[in-house]
């Protein structure tokens, strides 16, 4: 292939990734794309790294919800049950995932949110990391709460019970940084 073919994404890693061989030489992930702020414009694209190097980066390295943008080649499949592939030549580090990111000396969190201690790091752990646009949204399997972190790590204020009220703190949030307030 010509290095003109090669396509650059930028998306959010879905998941944990795996290796693709006992020496850990290949890697497997999966990639959040998304030309717009609308959920429904997400596109999951599974991707594989062949380089030994890029591929321990990869597996030891990079963590469910980072941004990312990788570059490769996208492969059709050859029969009905292989999947589309992009074949990651080259993966650049844009954004630590807003709930991993260490907490700030002064007692708030990197996300914005009041200090949990060892919970800010567990939260990742115990509950669903998912995306609203460029959102993350952490759901809390014990409460059954729901709450909202910008792009840049900010908390949005508030949680909620139920799904469709996370639009709702996100335009309540995304009105209050138009006007300047915190």
């Amino acid at each position: 292939m010509r290095h003109d073919d090669a396509i650059v994404l930028d998306g959010f890693l879905d998941e944990d990734t795996a290796p693709s061989d006992v020496h850990e030489t290949t890697a497997r992930f999966r990639l959040i794309v998304s030309p717009s702020d609308d959920r429904a414009d997400e596109t999951v694209l599974a991707c594989v790294a062949s380089d030994p190097l890029l591929a321990r980066a990869v597996l030891h390295e990079l963590h469910q919800g980072d941004r990312l943008r990788v570059t490769g080649y996208l492969r059709l499949p050859r029969t009905p049950d292989q999947p589309v592939r992009l074949h990651a030549h080259r993966i650049d580090f844009l954004a630590t995932a807003p709930l991993l990111e260490p907490t700030d000396p002064d007692g708030t969190g990197a996300a914005g949110m009041p200090d949990a201690g060892e919970e800010t790091t567990a939260l990742a752990d115990g509950g669903l990391l998912d995306r609203h646009g460029v959102y993350v949204i952490y759901r809390d399997p014990d409460t059954g709460t729901a709450c909202a972190w910008s792009p840049a790590g900010a908390w949005v204020g508030g949680t909620t019970d139920t799904p469709a009220a996370i639009q709702a703190l996100i335009d309540t949030y995304e009105h209050r940084t138009a006007l300047g307030e915190p």
